[in-house]
């Protein structure tokens, strides 16, 4: 247990999710007539999800609202795949089934669930982005201002004013960014996988609020 326990230090949430990220541009098909436009593939797209629950993780027990809902959504995309894993290998053939039975705005759905995940992992870059510029930044100010951009604009009042009280929860950034690092690592390392995990996140997402808006899904909000 002990040895197994290092071996994950030795390896972050950041590095992982810097290496499922290569693997989303090997996955990728090169554009010609035989392939499909736009291509998510479901299961390296969950499990980088499952990295950045891991990450909220590291923040504490005060991003538990925004992580259970994360979960959920992850389960109900990965059920959904289970279903048909060769035909659901692209997230996009899952939005188009229920685009096509009418089903894509329920609360229930899949297609919602991938724009919520979506938008989490939108928070996620901006959080990064904001620490790896500054380390020093007070965590309450950088939660906030990723919040503000990435979350706040499509909730409802209840959910920012629950998270307006999580927020006087934080730990401080330094405390963060050690949790965050792997065995021997040093901050400037870690500073750089930030930047290299926000520079891949940044076009990944770009391409996925694409196919958002063109399923019509990018503009709705949370009652």
């Amino acid at each position: 247990m002990k040895r197994r326990r290092e071996m994950e230090k030795s390896s972050s949430e950041i590095r992982s999710a810097i290496e499922e990220l290569s693997i989303f541009i090997k996955l990728k098909p090169k554009d010609n007539l035989d392939a499909p436009r736009i291509h998510i593939p479901t299961k390296p797209f969950l499990h980088l999800c499952n990295l950045v629950l891991q990450v909220l993780d590291k923040i504490g027990p005060t991003m538990l609202v925004l992580r259970q809902d994360i979960h959920q959504n992850i389960q109900r995309l990965e059920k959904f795949c289970e279903s048909d894993p060769s035909k659901y290998a692209n997230v996009v053939e899952i939005l188009k089934k229920e685009a096509s039975e009418g089903n894509a705005r329920k609360n229930t759905s899949c297609s919602k669930a991938f724009l919520w995940v979506t938008r989490s992992l939108d928070f996620m870059v901006a959080l990064l982005q904001r620490l790896a510029k500054d380390p020093g930044q007070k965590m309450e100010q950088a939660v906030e201002e990723s919040y503000n951009i990435a979350l706040k604009p499509w909730h409802g009042w209840i959910s920012s004013a629950a998270f307006k009280v999580a927020l006087k929860l934080l730990p401080d950034s330094v405390t963060f960014m050690n949790i965050l690092m792997a065995k021997d690592e040093t901050y400037d390392n870690l500073k750089e996988e930030m930047q290299t995990l926000t520079s891949l996140l940044v076009p990944f997402l770009e391409e996925i609020h694409s196919i958002l808006r063109l399923q019509g899904l990018d503009m709705l909000k949370s009652k």
